[in-house]
């Protein structure tokens, strides 16, 4: 059982803690049910994410706020550095005390910590807000929104018929031999595009080897699994010419964590036949659901992912600060 956590004496509740004043023990109610709010709305694990959360904050090595009333936490955020940018990994609020002021105290807090911290720039993909749409009036002002789909497939017993692709390709299971050719692929195929604001990782080629190291090592996007990730090159040179990534996020459900084709290639069917390869080989492992993420603003690929069968049930955003 959690301790109740001391507030200061005097002060109004709901109060902000730094999380390094706080254990996983604290934090143990709020984190079972936000893993059961993901597996619920999303169809997604989120327990190993929690674990990591609940590890780092027992070696109070996680930079974060927690929104605390009554001696139990209701909210939490925390961020994390990489180089002169500042990442907010989470931010969550209990259902019971999910109001735009609780979400938006620790939004604001922790933007405020990340600019005194003289980050140049702030990245926030926040899954589980309800209320952070329109700032307001307050420090997050300064953010740009972008908003993002959460889109789900119900596998059916038919699988997805071939497409007829107008140019030549071939597709090969992944192999991390690619990975560099996949890492230039990612700067080509983002150059300009609304998602390399949204995370600029995709800006440069060192910057999507990061992205992609990420994928593989990390629990963010599920965890990798290889069996549904594809790479397609072009039948006349070679050269890679797109790529669909997949993993898992929760026994019987695959997720999409990138899909890209490079801007000659686009049009030809490349795309289709990469996403068909990949929901095929979720299908066959037992697979019920598939899911991805997608920019509101991207026209064309919710239109292919809506003739495929997927469906928008969540929407969220994206959030971006430049200094």
């Amino acid at each position: 059982m959690a301790a109740r956590i001391e507030a200061a004496p005097g002060t109004p509740t709901p109060e902000l803690l730094d999380l390094r004043q706080l254990t996983a023990a604290d934090l143990a109610p709020l984190l079972e049910e936000e893993i059961s709010a993901w597996r619920e709305t999303l169809d997604w694990d989120f327990r190993k994410s929690a674990e990591l959360v609940e590890r780092f904050v027992d070696l109070h090595a996680l930079n974060g706020h927690a929104l605390v009333e009554d001696g139990d936490a209701i909210g939490y955020t925390y961020y994390v550095y990489e180089e002169q940018k500042g990442l907010v990994g989470d931010l969550y609020v209990r259902a019971a005390a999910r109001t735009p002021e609780n979400e938006r105290l620790l939004l604001d807090r922790v933007i405020e910590s990340l600019v005194a911290a003289r980050v140049r720039r702030i990245e926030a993909q926040l899954m589980m807000v309800d209320f952070l749409h329109d700032p307001g009036n307050s420090v997050s002002r300064c953010l740009t929104t972008f908003e993002r789909n959460f889109m789900m497939l119900e596998m059916g017993e038919t699988p997805l018929p071939p497409g007829r692709p107008r140019r030549r390709f071939f597709i090969e299971r992944w192999s991390d031999q690619y990975q560099e050719g996949a890492a230039s692929l990612i700067a080509t195929a983002y150059a300009g595009h609304v998602d390399s604001r949204i995370n600029d990782q995709y800006r440069s080629v060192s910057g999507a080897r990061r992205f992609l190291l990420n994928i593989v090592q990390y629990p963010g996007c599920g965890t990798f699994f290889r069996p549904a990730s594809f790479a397609a090159f072009d039948g006349d040179t070679g050269r890679i010419c797109g790529m669909s990534l997949g993993s898992m996020v929760a026994p019987g459900c695959g997720h999409i964590t990138q899909i890209c084709v490079m801007p000659w290639a686009r049009g030809s069917g490349v795309g289709y036949e990469l996403l068909r390869h990949s929901l095929m080989s979720f299908h066959e492992l037992g697979c019920r659901r598939a899911s991805l993420t997608v920019t509101g603003a991207n026209h064309d690929a919710i239109a292919l992912y809506e003739r495929i069968g997927f469906r928008t049930i969540r929407h969220f955003s994206a959030y971006v600060w430049e200094g």
